[in-house]
């Protein structure tokens, strides 16, 4: 299949997929046709009451002024009625514009809350901020504008060619046969805007990515000055995104001078060939002035129909990348006969577990562990043997490729994801907190959480004493990356929230390693209370937080290595010895 069919293929596809939205609101779709065709209809009759009023005026003296006062009073008439119809239409047209959009986006973001953390791990952020909000937004103008000018547009290029024919066809065939010439102009245009208005959006969405990131990143560019490469990559970006918008603007451009030029020759084929016609008494001067109002009304059409056509495509191509990513696949849904766990001993098996995040990359090979109820195991290991991943497949934020993973006894593939995380209390070393207050961002995994119960939480993290000296103490508001709070102090608030929540298997994965070494003591003592009777997975890069745990797992290349209690593996003079002895020479 040659690309201009596949574009084409690809088009038509797009084009049904957006049909199949329209078609919930295919009533309201009905109603906006007949209007539209009441439109075209009273508009087409106006210049025949023109006509029949210029008929009355046949010479000096000779005007029948009450005639011509009761046409003028039907042409108001019918002006009124094209009126309250035009308005009524571009209601219905903008009520089912919007409501579709709102359908899309629901159904984006509903499929980004089930996408699997792969697809989002390896897209640009901003990309996919772009697909849901700039594509989705050029998407909803070309609709719209096809909507309001489609519908009237092809009615009036129907109904004035049958207004034409029955008034007078030789008059009528000049502008048929010249018709043709707007069509090729048209397909001229169409072929060639869609993959540049494609290309626009992709390139777009390539540069949304970049100022995300770079806004979100911005100390890390200023710390390694990184300003000057950040500017040129932008420019790059830039550059690109110049071209391609003047490429498909130039094209587009050309819609409105050569329809304009197609118009003209239709407008002068008619006068030039109906003044012959009139001379001969073929035809009336008032019919005459009916049909080059007609000629003019027919013409007019195809000038915002190739502009409709320039903003489709662009619509079109915004609309693909929106279904690209609806139509992702999504992370395998729960089985339909999921277990809820409820009231979880924290027993743990990982039995002959494989698992790489790229294939032809391996990473964790025939992993086998058993975590007794209650059990404190730390993992520890260079960066990149794995142990974050575990932490992953725990969570079953990715599945295992082979093998299996057991809480109490069931394969947690069995069990619902939502009972399981909420089983799960987790703190990272990167903080996540949501725009709001102190008091939501502390309760998010216990909303029903009383303010008691929730400063009770924030004493055992220690944050109660530097949340009483903000202004608002717990209802002080925060942005969404904590606003001016310290690091240590975002970390203080993700550790209430778990010890807010208190559920049977605790992950702490560097939980304190933004946090001053006298608060960590006394943290230290607190996750030590919390833990107590607890299956609880501790990753740490300092070996001297892990002293107490009553497993150390030594990993190293995606497997375990060595496995023991602190001073059972020191004796053993292993890779852990050396690991320990590391962080202590000098």
């Amino acid at each position: 299949m040659t690309e201009s069919r596949q574009r084409h293929a690809g088009q038509m596809e797009t084009i049904k997929k957006v049909l199949h939205y329209i078609k919930k609101y295919w009533m309201l779709v009905g109603m906006s046709l007949a209007l539209a065709a009441v439109i075209v209809a009273l508009t087409l009759y106006v210049p025949i009451l023109t006509g029949d009023a210029v008929d009355l005026i046949v010479d000096r003296g000779l005007v029948d002024l009450p005639g011509i006062m009761v046409i003028l009073g039907r042409i108001a008439i019918a002006m009124a009625f094209t009126a309250v119809a035009q308005w009524v239409m571009n209601t219905a047209n903008n009520y089912i514009t919007y409501h579709v959009i709102q359908d899309i986006r629901q159904d984006a973001f509903h499929k980004l809350e089930n996408l699997p953390l792969k697809y989002l791990d390896a897209k640009s952020y901003g990309d996919i901020v772009s697909r849901v909000i700039a594509d989705v937004d050029t998407f909803a103008d070309g609709l719209l504008m096809g909507f309001t000018q489609l519908f009237t547009g092809g009615l009036t290029i129907v109904g004035t060619l049958v207004f034409m024919l029955v008034t007078n066809v030789p008059i009528a065939l000049v502008v048929i046969c010249i018709t043709p010439v707007s069509f090729l102009v048209a397909k001229f245009i169409a072929t060639r805007t869609y993959t540049m208005f494609k290309e626009q959006s992709e390139t777009r969405g390539e540069q949304t990515g970049l100022i995300e990131e770079m806004v979100g990143s911005q100390k890390i560019v200023k710390t390694f000055c990184r300003e000057a490469a950040v500017t040129e990559q932008f420019r790059e970006i830039n550059g690109r995104l110049e071209k391609c918008s003047l490429k498909a603007i130039f094209y587009s451009s050309l819609t409105n001078p050569c329809t304009r030029f197609v118009n003209s020759l239709v407008y002068a084929g008619v006068g030039i060939f109906g003044a012959l016609v009139a001379i001969r008494g073929g035809i009336t001067v008032g019919r005459l002035s009916c049909f080059l109002s007609y000629a003019n009304q027919y013409t007019k059409p195809f000038n915002e129909i190739s502009g409709v056509i320039t903003e489709l495509q662009n619509a079109i191509a915004c609309a693909s990348r929106i279904f690209q990513l609806i139509e992702e696949q999504a992370q395998t849904p729960d089985a339909e006969n999921a277990k809820i766990l409820t009231n979880a001993q924290g027993n743990i098996q990982l039995e002959h577990v494989y698992f790489q995040y790229v294939p032809d990359k391996k990473l964790i090979q025939d992993f086998n562990l058993h975590v007794e109820p209650g059990q404190r195991v730390a993992i520890v290991g260079p960066t990149g043997c794995g142990k974050t991943t575990v932490i992953n497949l725990l969570m079953r934020f990715y599945d295992v490729d082979q093998g299996c993973i057991r809480v109490d006894g069931t394969d947690i593939r069995d069990l619902t994801r939502g009972s399981l995380r909420t089983s799960y209390g987790m703190v990272l070393q990167d903080t996540w907190l949501r725009a709001g207050t102190i008091l939501d961002n502390i309760r998010m995994g216990k909303p029903q959480a009383t303010e008691e119960e929730v400063v009770e939480a924030a004493r055992a993290a220690h944050a109660h004493s530097f949340i009483k000296r903000l202004p608002e103490g717990y209802h002080t508001v925060i942005t969404e990356d904590g606003g001016s709070l310290s690091q240590g102090q975002k970390q203080l608030l993700c550790i209430a929230r778990v010890m807010l929540c208190l559920p049977p298997m605790l992950i702490l994965d560097e939980a304190t390693s933004s946090i001053d070494t006298r608060t960590e003591i006394r943290i230290q003592k607190a996750f030590a209370r919390m833990m107590e009777g607890r299956t609880s997975f501790i990753v740490a890069h300092r070996l001297s937080t892990i002293r107490e745990a009553d497993v150390i797992l030594v990993m190293k290349d995606g497997n375990i290595i060595e496995q023991g209690s602190h001073e059972s593996l020191l004796a053993r003079g292993g890779f852990y010895r050396d690991l320990y002895n590391s962080q202590f020479a000098g």
